[in-house]
């Protein structure tokens, strides 16, 4: 079995300073990080992470906390590419993360609280901001390190989060819609329960109040964010006496839903119908017609929120960030004039 002392010996290095090399110590050289590094390479040397950790008072690792199930929440491609960009950030500092879901809320509940307890993470990531969570309730309770991507619902300049202007988005991508002639804009949105898909709504109603454009109910519709909410939208505005000519999606996943059933209707987009969206995912290009959507920089989104939970998990008093990631409008085909 090979040890530290195996390790110093090869690299020409104290044990002490093999330790300090493990536990990363910034008043080491990189010149004999690299050379500890390279014998512990060569000589196929693991530290054992868990011993260090015990003695650190720290797990280095992080959850992150998905909004439903798993199998639903990884059918939409906002989730692998958020997670890609917080790997991004704890690969780099060494940390692993703990991905979990539940079925409904009191099992993200009852998950979250097994985390904390039992000190399996140093702190946690929420990928969704609710009305009234008791998750984010219990984290605040608990004094725990946490970030929330997206709005809080209370406390908002007291819980770290990083989000999007979504009320200006909501507004900008409307506004384009009402530049190309239309006049009758329909909006389809997730959980009136999430921020994000309030804040994208109110912008809408902002845009069409600023034209002078009345606001119909029979316009608005929430649903899932899947493929399959994008086809209850459409059974639900085609039976309209008077469909909308422009459509507002909240998701790019729930647009391509929709434009597979408006070809079932026989309704082209952006000929009969014109629509826009949002998140920018990758299908959202390869569709035909691609999509113009509103482009939220999800990976700046997962990389910023892992970023400040580190430096929360490091430092107590780090004091309360709140982050916005720029968006733009990515135009494409999906619209035309009216």
């Amino acid at each position: 079995m090979v040890t530290i002392k195996d390790v110093a010996k090869i690299s020409g290095v104290s044990p002490s300073t093999v330790s300090r090399v493990i536990s990363n110590n910034p008043r080491i050289s990189e010149e004999t990080k690299k050379k500890v590094r390279k014998a512990m390479k060569e000589l196929g040397y693991h530290p054992n992470i868990n011993a260090r950790n015990l003695v650190a008072k720290s797990t280095k690792a992080i959850g992150v906390i998905m909004p439903s199930s798993a199998d639903k929440a990884l059918q939409n491609p906002f989730f692998p590419e958020i997670l890609r960009g917080i790997m991004s950030v704890i690969h780099k500092v060494e940390y692993s993360m703990s991905l979990s879901t539940g079925e409904t809320e009191e099992e993200i509940f009852h998950e979250v609280q097994r985390m904390v307890h039992g000190s399996y993470v140093d702190g946690v990531i929420l990928l969704y901001s609710r009305i009234d969570d008791k998750v984010t309730t219990f984290l605040r309770e608990q004094g725990f390190p946490f970030v929330i991507v997206g709005k809080p619902h209370d406390f908002e300049t007291e819980i770290t989060h990083v989000d999007n202007d979504n009320f200006r988005a909501g507004k900008e991508i409307t506004k384009h819609l009402i530049s190309m002639g239309h006049k009758q804009i329909g909006f389809i949105g997730g959980s009136r329960d999430l921020f994000v898909t309030r804040d994208r709504e109110n912008g809408y109603l902002a845009a069409l109040q600023e034209a002078g454009i009345k606001d119909c109910d029979s316009y608005m519709i929430h649903t899932e964010f899947l493929k399959s909410g994008g086809r209850e939208a459409v059974e639900h505005l085609m039976s309209l006496d008077t469909p909308p000519t422009g459509l507002v999606v909240s998701d790019d996943l729930i647009s391509l839903g929709m434009l597979s059933m408006l070809e079932e209707y026989g309704i082209r987009v952006p000929q009969d119908i014109s629509m826009v969206s949002f998140n920018n995912v990758y299908l959202s290009e390869i569709t035909r017609p691609a999509l113009t959507t509103v482009d939220i920089q999800i990976y700046d989104l997962g990389a910023q929120s892992a970023k400040v939970l580190i430096e929360k998990t490091k430092n107590k008093n780090e004091p309360t960030k709140r982050i916005i990631i720029p968006h733009k409008i990515v135009y494409r085909d999906s619209v035309s004039e009216r």
